[in-house]
């Protein structure tokens, strides 16, 4: 596997949205089940988080195909370099879904009960999947400067942003990122709201944890995408939006901004890539086209009403770490019986034809056993809502 693929496209987020629809009397440590406005099921939201899902997903099979297949083809690559740096564009969608997502996590649970949630929701699957790196490359060697603990013990930790070292699962770089959002995030808005140290103390914690965030988003411009969410979250819970007659227009400009910038070039949003303005471009109109997207009668809330995109949602962490090996072994299949032909655009239709019924089919096996069972075994709660669930919502 190319470790191209662990740093190209990725999320997720991405991904993670409200764990349950109703509180489980069994579940540990829940506060008391007072409903907020805040707590109710966006099913916008959880189809974004889906179609966030298929664009990285698509956006590997249109680049990693141009890297190791058609890297010599001129016309491949001037076709596909525009869909390839947009699909890159859904991580940070997934961070700014995660931004959006989390607040009512942290306001409903104690800090112990939000870590266990976010633990059972996220460590087994990215678990399983790191594990199977690392039996791989150590059979293989084919990365062999990834092949020793100072790299799989902080890549197993989730602390590789601060060891600055390598993330070993495909596409977890960003759960990386999300990880350090989640401990910030549910820290400061402990110590702000329910000042476990007392008044003073609590407010110097708050203070200090606030320049925490500002560094981190410093070092990490990335994390800003976050911060986009949480103000998405503010405004929306308030019913803070644009007039009716202006949400459409402005939706579609919005998205319209995040099309053309995101085609442009592919982003990395790292410290020395700020001087870029078209990164600030992309870093401002993605939650603004979240925000627009998610309002009542949205364009983006027609379009996204169907089965297949509230069902993407529920799965997109799973795809989102399980496609790169379909991906992989169907791509080297393809090689081996000679299946890219010159024929690009026909032997591209033909590869996608196989591989995404593939993924889609691994990727169900792999959330029943992984990523569902582990938090109901725990919880006796389900991770998303069934749609039918929501629609009464």
């Amino acid at each position: 596997m190319t470790r191209g693929m662990t740093q190209s496209t990725a999320p997720a987020a991405l991904l993670h949205g409200p764990d349950t629809a109703v509180a489980n009397p069994r579940s540990r440590e829940s506060s008391p089940a007072k409903k907020r406005q805040g707590d109710a099921f966006n099913p916008t939201v959880h189809a974004l988080r889906g179609i966030a899902a298929m664009m990285v997903f698509l956006a590997h099979v249109i680049g990693g195909v141009g890297e190791n297949v058609y890297a010599q083809v001129p016309a491949y690559l001037a076709v596909t370099e525009a869909p390839w740096n947009f699909g890159r564009w859904g991580v940070w969608l997934f961070f700014v879904i995660s931004g959006y997502v989390i607040l009512p996590s942290v306001l409903r649970y104690s800090p112990r009960e939000f870590a266990l949630r976010r633990f059972f929701r996220l460590y087994p699957l990215f678990l399983a999947f790191s594990l199977v790196f690392i039996a791989v490359n150590a059979w293989s060697n084919a990365f062999p400067e990834l092949n020793h603990l100072g790299t799989i013990l902080p890549a197993l930790l989730m602390v590789n942003l601060l060891t600055r070292t390598e993330q070993l699962t495909p596409n977890a770089w960003s759960l990386s990122y999300e990880v350090l959002f989640y401990a910030v995030t549910c820290l400061t808005v402990h110590m702000a709201l329910r000042r476990p140290l007392g008044p003073s103390a609590s407010r110097a914690a708050t203070v200090l944890l606030a320049l925490v965030s500002a560094g981190l988003i410093y070092r990490f411009p990335a994390m800003a995408f976050f911060l986009g969410g949480i103000c998405v979250r503010l405004l929306d819970d308030r019913g803070l939006h644009p007039p009716a007659a202006w949400r459409v227009p402005l939706e579609l400009l919005a998205f319209a901004g995040c099309l053309y910038f995101g085609s442009v070039q592919h982003y990395g949003f790292l410290q020395k890539e700020m001087g870029n303005p078209y990164a600030y471009a992309v870093l401002l109109l993605t939650p603004a086209y979240f925000y627009l997207a998610i309002a009542p009668g949205s364009l983006t809330s027609r379009l996204l009403d169907r089965r297949a995109a509230f069902y993407l949602g529920t799965v997109s962490y799973s795809l989102y770490l399980a496609h790169p090996y379909t991906y992989f072994v169907a791509r080297h299949i393809f090689v081996r019986l000679g299946l890219f032909g010159a024929n690009w655009p026909l032997s591209l239709a033909l590869f996608m034809a196989v591989v995404i019924p593939v993924t889609l089919g691994f990727t169900q096996i792999v959330y029943r056993l992984l990523e569902r069972y582990p938090y109901h075994w725990y919880f006796h709660e389900r991770v998303f809502h069934r749609r039918r669930e929501a629609e009464r919502a």
